[in-house]
């Protein structure tokens, strides 16, 4: 009998990957971080284990977006308040806070537990091509 090998959190080993988001479509680069930072691309994950990588994204702001997205997706929040649903569109939001959009994008793939934000807490975006994160240039 063979069995599947368990790994606990003391036990992971945690990568940064930085990721260049100029050119891409942006629903697949979302997609791609989503699998790093819950690990499924190590051969030991563990789905109730958080055993993914520290992501950095670069260059978010010259992401690219597929159809008419742009104009038509809307993102959605609620204040709290009756009548408090604010909205904004994918350009908007591409143009003032890419940040924010990366984060809501990939909130939305990951699990919605507190495994799932300790996860996206691991995930690093930048509009720019500079970032504070020394050690995890490109070599």
């Amino acid at each position: 009998m063979k069995f599947t090998k368990m790994i606990k959190p003391q036990e992971v080993q945690r990568d940064w990957i930085v990721i260049d988001a100029e050119g891409k479509t942006f629903g697949r680069i979302i997609t791609e971080i989503a699998s790093k930072l819950r690990g499924k691309h190590k051969p030991y994950y563990t789905p109730h284990v958080d055993c993914g990588d520290y992501v950095v994204v670069i260059n978010a702001s010259k992401v690219n977006v597929s159809g008419n997205k742009l104009q038509n997706k809307e993102y959605h929040r609620h204040t709290g308040y009756f009548g408090g649903v604010k909205s904004e569109k994918l350009e908007d939001l591409l143009k003032k806070n890419p940040e924010k959009l990366f984060k809501l994008a990939t909130r939305g793939m990951l699990p919605k537990t507190k495994l799932g934000r300790k996860m996206l807490k691991k995930l690093k975006v930048y509009a720019g091509s500079e970032h504070p994160h020394t050690a995890q240039v490109k070599g």
